[in-house]
């Protein structure tokens, strides 16, 4: 069982920093983290994120501040990558074409090459970038600048000490983790609600006892990258640290919400963080081509609430909020990191508010430029699909598959930190 959690920062330590204090993470030149116009992972993502969130004046907002996005160096990097890795990395940021065929190959045992992650001009630079603006976040955090930052470009999950993996180079999360970690952060907690499975970040930490990962997403046994059982529990020394809750494919909205209510909030506050990271691959949607579960854009936005609150009442507010995953590139990520830019930075957007026109023509445009019919339906922020959740505390049913599988979790996770799991 790890140890017992730090104590919480006092009200000094947090330097008086207005509850409003919010860094946002943007350089256009983010966009550049382009693995070519047939990839799911289309920049275009970002720029109308970006876009849609000055419309809206949320980068306007008190206490907004915007940070930079500087390249990560090789130092900086290699306290979670290998520096073989890196070197790989740099030797592959070219066109596929200039590389011979004995290069290519060269490149994939480093997880290269394939269709995930081919090679393009540039890769190191725009990778480190994200990387980097992660780690500037962390430290704006760290050093009181703010009291919470997004990076919505960052959540890059997949990436391994050693490889890429998942449309992932390098691991954003991790290193931004790893980097409070050295700062001095006594104990960081971080979860992932990507469709996902949290894989890369829980193997850079699985031996590290001051990190705990928690990841819900769609299991394994169907879904890429095949990882994250309830048996999955952290290395030597770290027992108890990794948690996951893998969920049945087609699992709806209020089942998402509500297999999250029932684990995450009791899992932090046992943990105590005192900074807490997390993950908001906007790939749960059920428009989301890649996956297969049906949550809603009010799903996603009630779990950024509560993720801040639980922010709030454990560790002063000192929280780290990540993009990730999401190939719904137009109709979905940027209403859904919208969402999560209003939820850091102050008053939660209204599902059924309409989004600003300059956004509605450049998603038009973004469209037609892809060869997408128009949608002339989504103008909303929402969907107006509300929740019904059933809350756990009300009992939970042996003969469904979603209830069984959070039941699962609860019992592989919750005696580790003093919970019981048929109560808490």
């Amino acid at each position: 069982m790890p140890d017992a959690a730090p104590p919480l920062p006092s009200a000094d330590s947090a330097g008086g920093i207005p509850s409003a204090a919010t860094g946002i993470v943007w350089d256009q030149a983010l966009c550049e983290y382009d693995f070519g116009p047939y990839h799911p992972m289309a920049p275009i993502r970002l720029a109308l994120t970006h876009e849609l969130a000055r419309g809206a004046g949320l980068l306007e907002r008190p206490g907004v501040q915007l940070l930079d996005a500087p390249v990560a160096s090789e130092a900086q990097l290699a306290q979670v990558h290998d520096p073989q890795y890196i070197e790989a990395v740099q030797r592959a940021s070219t066109t596929r074409e200039a590389l011979s065929a004995r290069e290519l190959d060269a490149l994939l045992p480093f997880g290269i090459g394939g269709d995930d992650v081919p090679p393009f001009p540039g890769m190191h630079t725009a990778a480190a970038r994200i990387a980097g603006g992660s780690l500037t976040a962390v430290d704006a955090i760290l050093s009181g600048r703010v009291r919470r930052a997004v990076n919505f470009a960052g959540g890059l999950h997949h990436a391994k000490p050693a490889s890429a993996s998942g449309f992932c180079v390098y691991n954003d999360a991790a290193l931004a983790i790893r980097h409070a970690l050295d700062a001095g952060e006594e104990r960081v907690m971080y979860v992932d609600v990507d469709v996902h499975h949290g894989d890369g970040v829980e193997r850079a930490l699985w031996d590290e006892p001051r990190a705990i990962t928690l990841s819900v997403h769609e299991t394994g046994e169907r879904l890429f990258p095949g990882t994250g059982f309830v048996q999955d529990r952290g290395g030597p020394g770290a027992d108890g640290t990794a948690i996951n809750v893998p969920l049945p494919r087609r699992t709806t909205a209020d089942g998402w919400v509500r297999a999250i209510r029932a684990t995450v909030p009791a899992l932090v506050r046992a943990v105590r963080p005192t900074l807490l990271v997390t993950q908001h691959g906007a790939d749960t949607h059920r428009l989301d081509p890649l996956a297969d579960l049906s949550v809603t854009l009010e799903a996603q936005r009630e779990v950024m609430m509560l993720l801040r609150e639980l922010a709030d009442e454990v560790c002063e507010g000192r929280w780290l909020a990540l993009g990730g995953g999401g190939y719904a590139v137009i109709d979905v990520v940027p209403r859904s990191w919208a969402h999560l830019l209003a939820v850091a930075t102050g008053e939660p957007l209204d599902p059924a508010q309409r989004m600003p026109e300059a956004f509605l023509a450049a998603a038009e445009a973004a469209r037609a430029a892809h060869g997408l019919s128009p949608e002339p339906g989504i103008v909303t922020f929402g969907e107006g699909r509300p929740l019904a959740v059933r809350d756990w505390e009300a009992g939970f049913d042996p003969e469904d598959d979603l209830d069984r599988a959070v039941q699962a979790a609860r019992r592989a996770a919750f005696p580790d930190w003093g919970l019981d799991p048929f109560l808490d």
